[in-house]
């Protein structure tokens, strides 16, 4: 989830300016002065930064409190959740998997999970392991992740091996990268079954406690010991404040390790060794060949193209994002959740590697961004282009841009609270093929809108204009409002309810616009 890419290569695109003049690499102090005055400039409550190069980690802290609750401060064994930074290590449990000759990047997934089923024949029959890993299946952005996105749903693993069936493709199978959250928790299933372990277990055992990343989590709820662990903040309602952790329902291959910068250091080392660790590096975790193919271009996505960097290609590998800049290859991804945004960037060609967690929606992201770029940039001897100041203002003008329309929808739901409707025609049941049953009943005077498989889906549904609402949900955590637009019959009577999202700046995985919803005689 997220749309932290896109606003970076935006922001690049739009200060495409070359190099004035070289400054130096930055120090720990600097380092130091950048994090902190990046915290206050984007309203985030904590941070913690660790970078590693030539096989050691040369720096590690932690910024600002793990809850404005408590002001407990974050250090560098403070844990977050890694949300899609999950990923590369589902791709690393594959690749062990293959290094055994259990299965191979090829196998086609219907051997392992005989229920797979996608929007045709065709693509059901010739998808293969690989393809679950890398975004090209014709799927959407972020299909499917209603059933997740909020958490607390019981959608379950059947679901999500058999729920693409419903959907239309958006391209051609292996042509174009839609970034995709369930495909990769079908390939935490076809772990579960080939290793005979859960996706959790297998995550934990044959990686987290052989890196000695003894403070690390496959899940939320394998930490016990929550004492030292940064709690979720959102600024969606202006102000900061705590929200819930996310929990994973089905496994966390998409997204639910929970590590710290100290152990993502041990981690971001083995990346870089080509998988080798422990004492003089004696121990293998995958091998290089598997690396190479994690570290490969599977998925063309569009290069950047800022003069600044002289990037000439980007992609997206197994598990990791694939691009060069100032002639560097250059490993990255991004992960989100509620709350909670991360970014783990490797420089092979310098043996660097920077790890930033924070715990704060959504001003998380663009801090990240500015403190990674700029740390970059010092490295490829690049003139200081103020990063914090430019995300700034790119921050602070698409936030400006989104409140200006939820601001109008909102004003313009309030001026047309006189107009009578007859609300009956619009309530029932309707139900979608992937999603499964809605209900729109009546609260007293007041039309309200429930799902049945997502409970925190549920709210008041306001007339705003012709036959649509909007559908202010009880759930605040992340900005996610929608409309709802109903088509009648000849009577008047509402047959069937598309659906969108308000804010032209929701978050993908609140795929409303995947849901075909008609009304349910039974």
């Amino acid at each position: 989830m997220k749309k932290t890419n896109q606003v970076i290569i935006s922001l690049l695109l739009l200060f495409s300016i070359t190099a004035s003049s070289v400054q130096a690499q930055i120090t720990s102090t600097g380092i130091d002065s950048l994090a902190k005055k990046a915290l206050k400039e984007f309203n985030v409550a904590g941070i913690a930064i660790a970078i590693v190069k030539d096989g050691a980690v040369i720096y590690e802290k932690g910024f600002g409190v793990k809850s404005i609750a408590t002001h407990s401060p974050v250090d560098v064994h403070t844990n977050f959740q890694i949300a899609s930074n999950s990923k590369a290590f589902t791709t690393a449990a594959l690749s062990i998997l293959v290094d055994e000759k259990k299965i191979s990047w090829t196998d086609k997934v219907r051997d392992y999970l005989p229920e797979f089923k996608m929007y045709n024949d065709y693509v059901t029959e010739n998808f293969i392991i690989e393809d679950l890993l890398c975004h090209r299946s014709g799927l959407g952005l972020g299909a499917g992740d209603l059933m997740d996105f909020p958490d607390g749903t019981d959608f379950t693993i059947k679901d999500k091996l058999t729920f693409a069936q419903h959907f239309k493709p958006v391209s051609a199978f292996r042509t174009k990268w839609d970034y995709d959250n369930q495909l990769y928790m079908v390939a935490g299933e076809l772990i579960a079954r080939v290793s005979g372990m859960t996706w959790e277990k297998f995550i934990q055992t044959r990686i987290l406690d052989p890196l000695q990343m003894t403070n690390s989590f496959s899940s939320l709820d394998a930490m016990k010991d929550k004492t030292n662990m940064a709690t979720p903040h959102s600024t969606s309602t202006g102000k900061i404040r705590n929200i819930g952790f996310f929990k994973e329902n089905i496994n966390g291959a998409a997204g639910g390790i929970v590590s710290n910068v100290d152990d993502m250091s041990k981690w971001m080392i083995t990346q870089l060794n080509k998988g080798k660790y422990g004492q003089n590096l004696s121990q293998q975790l995958f091998s290089a060949a598997r690396q190479k193919e994690m570290w490969t271009m599977h998925t063309v996505m569009n290069a950047n193209s800022n003069p600044r960097y002289n990037q000439h290609f980007a992609g997206y590998g197994l598990g990791w994002g694939i691009a060069d800049s100032k002639g560097n290859l250059v490993v990255s991804h991004t992960g989100g959740l509620p709350g909670m945004l991360t970014s783990v960037t490797l420089v092979p060609d310098l043996n660097l590697g920077i790890v930033i967690l924070t715990n704060t929606e959504d001003g998380g992201g663009a801090l990240f961004s500015a403190l990674r770029q700029t740390i970059l940039d010092s490295y490829w001897g690049l003139d200081d282009f103020h990063y914090v100041e430019k995300y700034s203002k790119l921050f602070k003008d698409r936030e400006n841009a989104r409140d200006s329309v939820t601001t109008k929808v909102w004003q313009t739901v309030e001026q047309n609270k006189k107009i009578k409707i007859n609300a009956s025609d619009y309530t029932g049941i309707y139900e979608d093929p992937w999603f499964g049953k809605i209900e729109v009943s009546l609260k007293g005077d007041q039309l309200w809108f429930r799902a049945f498989r997502s409970p925190k889906l549920n709210g008041p549904m306001s007339f705003y204009k012709a036959n649509t609402f909007a559908i202010k949900w009880e759930y605040q955590d992340m900005p996610a409002d929608a409309f709802a637009m109903f088509s009648l019959d000849e009577n008047g009577k509402a047959q069937s309810i598309k659906m969108k999202g308000i804010s032209p700046d929701i978050d993908f995985s609140f795929d409303f616009q995947d849901l075909n919803l008609q009304r349910s005689n039974n």
